[in-house]
């Protein structure tokens, strides 16, 4: 059985062109309004880390609010960080570095981590652990990812929904496998809660917000002294 990591590369191969519309057009717009309220979280700092970054969506996000602050967004997708790298305008003070969140070796520590929709395919104790080891005193993890409904007619809804999608897999032949597999594992994924006891025990404030019916959520963390 494959492990949700190694999903990575077959859900993210060849898609890296198309992304930025299919994530607007699956979410019906709400991956907009949730990279908003991961923003929202950010407090005023100087540096930020942007992991599992893709196309940047959630980084020049971050740019736009936090213009001054040195940026660095990572992910392990050579594609994907090539259609960010074209989006950097000479007055952002953004990088965009090919490296595994889970194996992150960077010469500098952040005031604040984000990562939008990693947190399912990474090992909760070993992102903490490298987070920790890049962050500040008194920083913030801001993690955010989709969390499957707890309530029962929405549940009915998600489903029907995501079998519209896997009919619409045979159309966008490069999406298949992600429309196929990705409701599996948002039905399997414990990454909230796992997230969430690993950051109490390394001595974080914890706050959960969820999103759009329970179908997303965010896990700030800050860094207690």
């Amino acid at each position: 059985m494959e492990s949700p990591k190694d999903l990575t590369s077959e859900f993210f191969n060849n898609t890296a062109q198309t992304y930025d519309k299919i994530i607007n057009l699956t979410t019906f717009g709400k991956d907009k309004y949730w990279k908003k309220e991961i923003i929202k979280k950010i407090s005023e700092c100087n540096s930020i880390l942007d992991l599992g970054c893709g196309t940047g969506i959630l980084t020049f996000q971050i740019a736009k609010k936090f213009p001054d602050a040195k940026i660095i967004g990572v992910d392990t997708s050579e594609s994907y960080l090539n259609i960010a790298r074209k989006k950097v305008k000479l007055d952002h003070k953004i990088s965009f570095l090919l490296q595994d969140a889970e194996k992150l070796n960077l010469a500098s520590k952040f005031d604040c981590i984000t990562s939008s929709y990693i947190p399912k395919y990474c090992t909760p104790d070993i992102l903490v652990k490298v987070c920790l080891s890049h962050l500040n005193e008194r920083g913030k993890i801001i993690l955010h990812d989709f969390t499957y409904p707890q309530n029962k007619i929405v549940r009915t809804f998600w489903n029907f929904y995501f079998v519209i999608l896997r009919i619409a897999g045979k159309l966008i032949p490069n999406w298949k496998k992600v429309f196929e597999d990705l409701p599996k594992m948002i039905r399997s994924t414990t990454w909230l809660d796992d997230y969430k006891d690993i950051m109490k025990t390394n001595n974080f404030e914890v706050k959960v917000q969820f999103l759009t019916l329970s179908s997303s959520a965010i896990l700030t963390g800050t860094k207690k002294v």
